[in-house]
């Protein structure tokens, strides 16, 4: 009788095939990340005091410095990074060209605004700081310093429209402190500002060739000071009210005559010997030119 041999089919448990299959299974995630990582591809993460953050996924060079992918930003902004021309571009239509560090923008560099501004210049966290210019779309340009994306500091700006200038100091946007601004019509002021506004003492020149030097208040001619008209040769020295003489002055006119009393809105108010008053006008001179208008006003 023939021996019938039979080969026992080996079975494996549930617990062998799972565990073989978890293996093989963290072997190719690991094989996966690993020519992840070989290849370049990184995500980091770059958290700020101010809970902003910005997530950058793409490619790396060996030192970590990326070189192509995205940024992600926590205002939901994103852009698009491409170094190997110096190029981010934004969601926003804004386009960066210069260097990144820590996923911001730092140093010099360049960046187009979608609405068509233009800066060049430092750069310092993403933040126009140091020293640049700004070319505005509508021709206006600015050169000087530069705190956290303001006008902050020594600097110039230049009117497209009439070729003005100012020139002199800024703060948080506005002339603040020490400056001097020219009209194109050869008109020019030279003293403090305050929030963008004449405020504290100064010397205006009108482009005819009248000369105010004191206090000015509020962009107007207030307190204290001395008005020349060029052409007359007449000058007045004493208070002043909203750019005009007010209160108590020394008019003195060409000839040597003066006059010294009270003024208001401009002319000498004449006293009485009952103690009435009279506003009356005197010679040509006496009411100040250029008070309204382009001269007297910035």
């Amino acid at each position: 009788m023939n021996e019938v041999r039979y080969r026992r089919k080996k079975r494996y448990s549930t617990l062998f095939v799972v565990s073989v299959s978890v293996l093989i299974s963290v072997f190719l995630v690991f094989m996966t990340f690993l020519i992840i990582y070989l290849s370049g591809i990184r995500y980091l993460k770059r958290e700020f005091p101010d809970d902003s953050y910005i997530k950058f996924f793409g490619k790396v060079d060996k030192l970590g410095t990326p070189i192509s992918g995205n940024l992600y930003y926590s205002d939901g902004t994103t852009a698009k990074i491409d170094l190997r021309t110096s190029t981010v571009t934004y969601s926003n239509g804004n386009v960066y060209e210069g260097p990144l560090v820590n996923l911001q923008r730092n140093g010099n560099g360049k960046i187009t605004y979608e609405n068509g501004d233009v800066y060049v210049g430092d750069f310092v966290n993403d933040k126009l700081t140091g020293e640049g210019s700004y070319t505005f779309a509508n021709g206006d340009t600015y050169t000087g310093q530069f705190l956290n994306g303001r006008k902050n500091g020594y600097g110039i700006y230049t009117r497209a429209s009439d070729n003005s200038t100012y020139e002199g100091n800024f703060q948080n946007d506005a002339k603040y402190g020490q400056g001097v601004y020219r009209w194109a019509d050869g008109s020019s002021y030279s003293g403090t500002y305050i929030n963008d506004v004449k405020s504290g003492t100064g010397t205006f020149t009108w482009a005819n060739g009248d000369v105010y030097v004191g206090t000015f208040i509020n962009d107007t001619r207030t307190g204290t000071g001395t008005y020349t008209w060029k052409e007359s040769g007449d000058s007045y020295t004493g208070e002043f009210q909203n750019n005009m003489m007010n209160g108590w002055g020394t008019y003195t006119w060409a000839s040597g005559r003066i006059y010294e009393g009270l003024f208001r809105n401009g002319v000498i108010v004449r006293v009485d010997n009952s103690g009435t008053t009279d506003d009356s006008s005197t010679n040509s001179g006496t009411t100040e030119s250029g008070t309204t208008g382009t001269n007297g006003n910035t």
